[in-house]
C-alpha cells in the first residue's frame, strides 16, 4: 500500500514539474515574439519589398527568393526549395463595368476568361442556381447574371457565412452560360459595405462556354439591385482582357530544424506565400508566412530541442490551385515521410482564439488537454475543424491537421481586396498569434498526439 501511495505521490510530482516547465518555456515564446519579434518588420517587408504575388508572377518569384533568404538568414538547420508547378493567369489591363452609363468599381475574378471588347446587355439578377435554373434560358439568353446572394448576417462565424456565398462565385459563370447567359456579376464576398470589390478564385465546367466573371462591390452591388427594381430592362456593359498562359515553374520555400530524439519524424507548419494579385497579401496569407518563420525562429532562440523535426514550409499556389500542398503531399508520400502533425496559418493575423483539428477523438482531447496551459493567453477554442487548405492533401496519410484560428469577425473586410495591406494588420495581434502557434508546435513535439504517436511507435 505504501508503495503505491508513493507511486502516486511521485506521478504527481512528475506531473506537476512539467506542467510548471511547459508554463515557463511557453512564457518565454510569448516573451521572445512580443519584446524581440521580428513578425512584424518581417511582414512590412513581405508587403512593401515584394506585395501582392499571385502564383507565376514575376512578385511570385520575388517571394521566393525573399522567403528564402529570411530562412537562411536564421541558420536554421536546412533550407531549400521544392519545384512546384504553377498556373499563370493574368488580370490583364483593362477592368470595365456600369449600368445605364454609371461606373462600377469590379475585380475580375481570377481565371475569368476576357470578354474580347465590350460586352453590353441587359442585367438579371438571381440569388442562387435554383432561382437561375427557374428563370431558364428564355430570361436568361444574352444577358448579363447578377448573383447577389448576401452573408448571411445571423451567422457568428464569418467564414460559414463565405461558405454560403462561395459557389456563386466558382460556379456561377458556368451554371449562367448554360442558359446562355454573356457574363456574370457577383456580389463581393464580404460583410463589408464599401466601393473595394474583392476577387478569388473561380472555375469552368468541361464542355460549357466560357465568359467573364467579375465580382461587384458591396455599395455597387446593393446600387445595381435597386437599380434593377426600378427598371428590369438595365443596360449593362463590361470589358475585361484577362489572360491564362502555360504553367510556371515555381517553388515552396522550406526551413528545418532537426530533431534530437527521432529526427525522421516530422511536425510541418505553413502559410501561403502566394496571394491574389490586389492589395499585398497581408492577412491573406503574409500573416501565416511570417507566423510559421518566427514560431520557428523562437523555438530556436529559447535554446529548445526538439524531439522531431520541425519543419517550416511556405507553400506556393494556395490561391488558385493549391499545387503547393499538392505536390508537398505527394513527395512526403513518395519518400515514405512519417508527419506526426501538420498545422496551419491562414486565417490572417487578427488576435488568436484558439485552434481547430481534424483528427481522431483521442488527438483531439490530447490537443483539449493542453487548454490550461494556454489559457492564460486569451486561447480557448480547442475543438474539431478545419486544418487548412495547405495541409489538407495530407490527410489520405493519416496526418492530424491543425489550423490557427484568429477572431474572424474582420477577416472578409479585408480578404482578396485592395485593403489587404500592412498598415490594416495590427502588430500586437500578429505577435500574439506567432507564439500561440510557436507554443502547439512545441506541446505536439513533446508530448504527442494520441494515437497517431502509438500508430508512429509501432511502425
Amino acid at each position: 500500500m505504501k508503495r503505491i501511495i508513493l507511486l502516486i505521490a511521485l506521478f504527481i510530482n512528475v506531473t506537476a514539474f512539467a506542467q510548471k516547465e511547459d508554463s515557463l518555456h511557453i512564457r518565454k515564446l510569448f516573451d521572445a515574439a512580443l519584446v524581440e519579434g521580428h513578425a512584424y518588420n518581417n511582414l512590412r517587408s513581405l508587403c512593401k519589398d515584394v506585395g501582392a504575388r499571385l502564383s507565376g508572377s514575376p512578385e511570385a518569384e520575388k517571394a521566393v527568393k525573399w522567403a528564402k533568404a529570411l530562412l537562411e538568414s536564421y541558420d536554421f538547420d536546412t533550407v531549400w526549395l521544392m519545384p512546384v508547378k504553377v498556373p499563370h493567369w493574368v488580370r490583364g489591363d483593362i477592368e470595365e463595368a456600369g449600368v445605364n452609363g454609371k461606373p462600377m468599381s469590379i475585380k475580375t475574378l481570377g481565371g475569368s476568361v476576357s470578354s474580347n471588347g465590350r460586352i453590353e446587355a441587359e442585367v438579371i439578377k438571381v440569388q442562387d442556381f435554383e432561382e437561375l435554373a427557374e428563370l431558364g434560358e428564355k430570361a436568361i439568353k444574352g444577358k448579363i447574371v447578377f448573383y447577389n446572394r448576401a452573408f448571411d448576417r445571423k451567422l457568428i462565424s464569418t467564414g460559414d457565412a463565405y461558405g454560403g456565398c462561395v459557389n456563386q462565385r466558382w460556379d456561377g459563370a458556368s451554371q449562367a452560360s448554360k442558359f446562355g447567359a454573356v457574363g456574370v456579376f457577383v456580389r463581393s464576398l464580404t460583410h463589408n459595405k464599401d466601393k473595394h470589390a474583392h476577387t478569388g478564385s473561380m472555375g469552368y465546367e468541361e464542355g460549357v462556354k466560357k465568359i467573364p466573371s467579375v465580382a461587384l462591390s458591396i455599395e455597387d452591388a446593393e446600387m445595381l439591385s435597386e437599380l434593377i427594381k426600378m427598371n428590369p430592362k438595365a443596360l449593362a456593359y463590361l470589358n475585361v482582357n484577362s489572360q491564362t498562359f502555360p504553367d510556371k515553374d515555381s517553388y515552396n520555400v522550406i526551413a528545418e530544424i532537426k530533431g534530437n530524439v527521432e529526427p525522421d519524424k516530422i511536425i510541418t507548419f505553413g502559410g501561403h506565400l502566394d496571394s491574389w494579385d490586389v492589395g499585398e497579401g497581408a492577412h491573406d496569407d503574409g500573416a501565416g508566412v511570417v507566423h510559421s518563420i518566427e514560431a520557428l525562429r523562437i523555438l530556436k532562440a529559447t535554446g529548445y530541442k526538439p524531439r522531431y523535426t520541425l519543419r517550416c514550409v511556405l507553400f506556393m499556389n494556395e490561391e488558385n490551385g493549391n499545387n503547393g500542398g499538392k505536390t508537398y503531399a505527394a513527395v512526403a508520400k513518395e519518400k515514405g515521410e512519417v508527419h506526426v502533425a501538420a498545422l496551419e496559418s491562414d486565417a490572417g493575423g487578427f488576435v488568436p482564439r484558439g485552434f481547430t483539428m481534424d483528427g481522431t477523438p483521442e488527438q483531439i482531447k490530447q490537443m483539449q488537454s493542453w487548454e490550461s496551459l494556454l489559457e492564460p493567453y486569451k486561447l480557448h477554442i480547442f475543438k474539431t475543424g478545419w486544418g487548412g487548405v495547405d495541409i489538407g492533401p495530407l490527410k489520405p496519410q493519416n496526418v492530424p491537421l491543425i489550423g490557427l484560428r484568429p477572431d474572424d469577425q474582420r477577416y472578409f473586410d479585408h480578404h482578396h481586396s485592395d485593403t489587404d495591406v500592412f498598415e490594416n494588420v495590427h502588430q500586437r495581434e500578429l505577435e500574439l498569434g506567432a507564439a500561440s502557434f510557436a507554443s502547439m508546435i512545441y506541446l505536439i513535439d513533446k508530448y504527442g498526439l494520441g494515437s497517431s504517436i502509438k500508430q508512429l511507435k509501432e511502425d
